[in-house]
């Protein structure tokens, strides 16, 4: 019963940290501490202290946490948690240009699940920085995919980098499906949609 107890504990801290209360995550951060200090590679309570070190803006702590589960032995239990550290940690990578380090973490994701959207933006992302649209085309083409063609962020960045490898037809495709379900999605008609359109007609 002591696992159901810290299962709840768990649930109980996420939902301490999700109300982004100052006192609320540090209270959050200090359960978690105590479940790490007897128990060192419990997956979920080093994510959540990692978190709750985000919040508190402490990054550098964060990261550590962080870390320490990127070392780890992936298991099917902890299967979420572990995806979620491995962005976390290419997040704060790419943030300070270690793109390297973030793509190993998000290959690490992508490996264990496919249908990871998100894993699959942060490589398209990592592509667009270092400029080479054709594969950040390829990446946001997945994300896109695989967030059910829904998502209109991913939309967006899959058109912007359509247009910048010159896939102009491609960019409009992905402008109309974006702008069919958020008419009023900022920027996407003037910045890529017209472009797209006026480096047809040439």
């Amino acid at each position: 019963s002591s696992g159901i107890n810290a299962e709840y504990g768990i649930l109980e801290n996420y939902c301490l940290i999700a109300t982004a209360n100052k006192q609320n995550v540090e209270r959050a951060l200090d359960s978690y501490m105590e479940i790490v200090a007897t128990q060192s590679d419990h997956v979920p309570a080093l994510l959540g202290s990692a978190i709750a070190f985000m919040i508190l803006k402490q990054t550098p702590r964060a990261r550590n946490q962080l870390k320490r589960i990127a070392k780890m032995q992936w298991n099917p239990i902890d299967a979420e948690e572990f995806e979620k550290a491995w962005l976390l940690l290419a997040d704060i990578y790419i943030i300070n240009s270690k793109y390297d380090m973030a793509q190993d973490l998000i290959k690490k994701c992508l490996k264990h699940n496919q249908a990871c959207f998100k894993g699959w933006e942060y490589m398209g992302y990592v592509n667009e920085k270092e400029a080479s649209y054709k594969d950040a085309a390829m990446n946001y083409e997945k994300a896109w995919q695989y967030s059910t063609f829904s998502n209109p962020t991913i939309g967006f960045k899959l058109a912007f980098n359509y247009l910048k490898a010159k896939r102009f037809i491609d960019a409009i495709d992905v402008c109309h499906k974006v702008l069919h379900h958020h008419p009023n999605y900022p920027k996407i008609k003037k910045e890529i949609l017209d472009k797209a359109r006026s480096n047809i007609r040439v």
